[in-house]
């Protein structure tokens, strides 16, 4: 009876979909708003060979500052809830292939986070994806190597640091520029080069910082409260 309902339940959910599916048409050209911000001269005006990461750092800058900033406070909400609690715990061993394993991925891992974001104006990737490499380049030396403590003040000021940047750059934009988070107010360089698109890059990397370490900390808190249960 058990498999005969959640057949059915299978089937209503088919004939459901169905519908939507057989009148699904994709979109062979772009909406308005996305016709805009692939015009030549709006590219021209940021000079990035990604336009999706010229929009979201340029266009749409609020947008990237409200998304850090939610990020910022589940990190704190987790620090606040998850108390440290002080007693011994079992240290856990793992194997030396895990562990040799460990030490050589870690360092490639973080410059390859680091390569994405500082990359983001000329590749698809960016400050959100670097940072996220970068975090899973510390969840992996926290299974490796679960006795060694994580400097959580390096952490802190990292995330700080990044995210005054990130607010100051917006600012100066606003202020010297011509709006919030204008990239122009640096040389917009030559395009598809390294230095290019104005002040993207160094926004970007800064957002990748910030995520990157506001990531680890959570991941950092969780183990610590792991390891003391």
């Amino acid at each position: 009876m058990k498999n005969i309902f959640t057949l059915m339940i299978l089937v209503a959910f088919g004939i459901m979909i169905y519908p939507l599916v057989n009148s699904f048409k994709g979109n062979d050209k772009l909406p308005e708003l996305g016709n805009y911000y692939a015009q030549p001269e709006n590219v021209t005006k940021v000079n990035s060979a990604n336009l999706v990461t010229a929009v979201v750092v340029t266009y749409r800058g609020l947008d990237t500052l409200g998304e850090v900033s939610i990020l910022f406070l589940t990190a704190a909400i987790i620090a606040f809830f998850l108390k440290k609690q002080t007693g011994k715990h079992e240290v856990r061993e793992n194997s030396e292939i895990f562990t040799t394993a460990a030490k050589v991925l870690f360092p490639l891992m973080i410059i390859l986070g680091v390569y994405i974001f500082m990359n983001g104006h000329l590749t698809p990737g960016g400050g959100f994806q670097g940072g996220a490499v970068i975090a899973s380049a510390v969840i992996l030396m926290l299974l490796a190597f679960p006795e060694v403590p994580v400097n959580q003040k390096l952490l802190s000021y990292m995330e700080s640091i990044s995210g005054i940047v990130f607010v100051g750059l917006a600012a100066l934009g606003a202020l010297i520029g011509f709006g919030y988070l204008d990239n122009a107010i640096l040389p917009l360089g030559t395009f598809g080069k390294f230095l290019s698109a104005g002040a993207v890059p160094i926004i970007y990397s800064f957002v990748g910082l910030k995520v990157g370490a506001e990531l680890s900390n959570i991941l950092v808190e969780f183990k610590s409260v792991q390891s003391n249960e």
